[in-house]
């Protein structure tokens, strides 16, 4: 009896551990729960193949959270990055998935806010001194409005998300300087990249505030820049609102790399 009942306990011991180790081996093996959020940058505009249920949001399978997901395959993924998303349409729109189950989060944000877009309108139609005006105003905005915006944002994605990964995403350098390039002078290039650096810097301060991490793309578009000859960005191009955004292979050769080294 004393025999039975010891060996009752061995294989009830037996099947706890074994349960426990499965049970463990199973949750390691299901992958993360991803959320994707974000502007145009991450939607994927300019890449081309977009789905025609996301509308004027231009989500298209070739951005890098597409990608990332298809080679990765979590075990949930909610894309809601859309074209035009300033930081109040995340905060209004975008943070619909978010749970606490949710393991990695990607957002590229802040361009629209500064006016990005507009900058790049007068740069093209206007003079110099306008170009730079314009610019200016932007880097103005970046600098006393746009970190309060971004607090916002960041705050409210770790109050539904407390336990995810957040990788936050910069922009690239526009344009490559020193060569011969039909279009913008030298100076308006430099001043747009300048302001880029400008609102690279102030988002990765801010993340790095919130204990989230920053995925610098200016490297790898390096060498890919407008006026490098393997540009892997869109100039003024139709659809117009193609124009100024990665290719899709800014999105495969660009974001997505340093995306997948930060999560």
């Amino acid at each position: 009896m004393r025999l039975s009942r010891f060996l009752a306990a061995a294989s009830a011991l037996l099947l706890t551990a074994a349960l426990a180790l499965f049970g463990a081996g199973s949750a390691h093996a299901a992958g993360p729960v991803y959320v994707a959020l974000g502007d145009s940058y991450s939607s994927g505009v300019g890449s081309g193949s977009y789905d025609s249920a996301s509308g004027s949001c231009y989500r298209s399978t070739k951005a890098y959270p597409a990608l990332w997901a298809a080679a990765h395959t979590p075990s949930g993924f909610s894309f809601t990055a859309c074209s035009g998303a300033k930081t109040t349409d995340v905060i209004n729109s975008q943070l619909g998935p978010l749970s606490s189950a949710t393991t990695l989060v990607s957002i590229s944000i802040g361009g629209n806010d500064a006016g990005f877009s507009d900058v790049m309108t007068t740069c093209v139609l206007y003079s110099d001194s306008t170009c730079l005006s314009r610019i200016n105003t932007a880097r103005a905005y970046a600098t006393n409005t746009l970190p309060g915006q971004l607090d916002a944002v960041y705050n409210a994605i770790t109050a539904k998300a407390p336990a995810a990964l957040v990788v936050v995403l910069g922009y690239p350098h526009f344009y490559k300087l020193g060569t011969t390039c039909i279009g913008l002078s030298e100076t308006k290039r430099a001043a747009i990249n300048s302001a880029a650096d400008l609102l690279d810097d102030t988002t990765a301060k801010r993340a790095a505030d919130h204990g989230f991490t920053f995925a610098d793309v200016r490297s790898t578009f390096t060498g890919h820049e407008l006026c490098s000859g393997s540009a892997w960005l869109h100039s003024l191009t139709y659809p117009t609102y193609e124009s100024y955004h990665p290719t899709a292979s800014g999105q495969s050769g660009g974001y997505l790399p340093a995306f997948a080294a930060a999560a």
